[in-house]
């Protein structure tokens, strides 16, 4: 994609964002069920990961959900322009939110305590962050876009929800951080290949998990923190609790991790980002996802 393509796209992208908030669900509708009668290769990941993931759920119930998440996933496209291209004002004045347990995170920074705030992958993410960062300092870690013209304009936007951001490969950088005091969002599910991942269980399915985060933690004596969010009658919330598991260690750490992000991706199934290849080093990118 070229640059005047792009920077065509986001005028675009921008001018839709300034149509009223009612008609934004009217899109997000329309493009959403568009989405879903499309034979997109993202669609077949969904259902493949649903199927794999509820296997006791009954084929209506998974056809149901199948489709509510791939009509959801068009508000991607409305949250992440609102996160990247508002402004504080617009979004509090737009945006019904809340934010519970984000006492205890401010006081954990009060105190200078290093903070890994883990959260889940949900289709809302860009706009969980930014709600989050309005209301108190946090970093980021990100995976660069495959794009460097994207790249460009999702870290400039992402800069609006968060002090600074650094790439997931390089930890030193979010470790001075923890060390220093600040609060780092970090995600762990998805799947960023075998060498620096163990097999641990997810949805009692093997998954390649990040063995990172227990390494840092011991590295760093941060505090972990848990943010789950999703959607109730129209409002964002936005839940912070203290993970225990600052005792546990190695593949023990990853798996009790791993089961509270599932149970948490359970409370909101619809919402979670299943277009992701959760489990392509274990099942097979060809094998499982062809």
């Amino acid at each position: 994609m070229n640059r005047a393509l792009l920077t065509l796209l986001v005028s675009l992208w921008k001018l839709i964002l300034f149509l009223p908030r009612p008609l934004h669900k009217v899109f997000i509708l329309t493009l959403g069920n568009l989405i879903y009668l499309m034979p997109i290769k993202r669609n077949k990941i969904s259902k493949k990961n649903i199927d794999l993931c509820f296997p006791n759920m009954p084929l209506k119930q998974r056809k149901n959900l199948l489709k509510a998440n791939i009509v959801a996933s068009a508000q991607i496209v409305f949250d992440s322009g609102i996160a990247w291209f508002w402004s504080d004002r617009k979004i509090n004045k737009h945006i019904n939110y809340e934010i519970k347990g984000i006492e205890s995170l401010i006081n954990e920074q009060k105190n200078n305590n290093g903070v890994l705030l883990f959260f889940k992958h949900s289709l809302h993410l860009e706009l969980d962050a930014r709600l989050l960062g309005m209301n108190c300092d946090v970093y980021g870690v990100e995976r660069v876009h495959n794009s460097d013209l994207f790249d460009s304009v999702q870290k400039t936007g992402r800069l609006k929800s968060v002090k600074d951001t650094c790439d997931r490969n390089n930890p030193i950088k979010f470790i001075r951080w923890l060390k220093k005091g600040k609060t780092v969002l970090y995600a762990t599910d998805q799947d960023y290949g075998l060498n620096q991942s163990d097999i641990i269980n997810f949805f009692g399915q093997p998954a390649a998990t990040i063995s990172a985060p227990s390494k840092i933690i011991n590295s760093t004596d941060c505090k972990t923190y848990f943010m789950n969010s999703y959607i109730d009658s129209g409002k964002y919330i936005l839940d912070i609790e203290e993970l225990k598991l600052s005792h546990l260690n190695g593949l023990s750490f990853s798996q009790s991790l791993n089961d509270f992000i599932e149970k948490k991706i359970r409370e909101n199934p619809d919402e979670y980002l299943w277009q992701h290849r959760r489990f392509k080093s274990t099942l097979g990118k060809k094998d499982f996802y062809a």
